[in-house]
């Protein structure tokens, strides 16, 4: 499993706020700072109003 956010990433913190062990704001993106299969996760996946993240 790798989790990715793609270049779609809008920059909305949805991500990093709903998992905060795995996603943090870089600037005007999330980026992945730690590769976990937690269930957060899955959530921050579903929550992306843009579906940037994958795994």
């Amino acid at each position: 499993m790798t989790i990715k956010i793609s270049d779609a990433c809008i920059g909305c913190g949805t991500c990093s706020s709903i998992c905060d062990e795995v996603f943090e704001m870089d600037g005007a993106h999330a980026k992945v700072i730690a590769q976990k299969d937690i269930p957060c996760v899955q959530e921050a996946i579903e929550s992306c109003p843009v579906g940037a993240i994958s795994k």
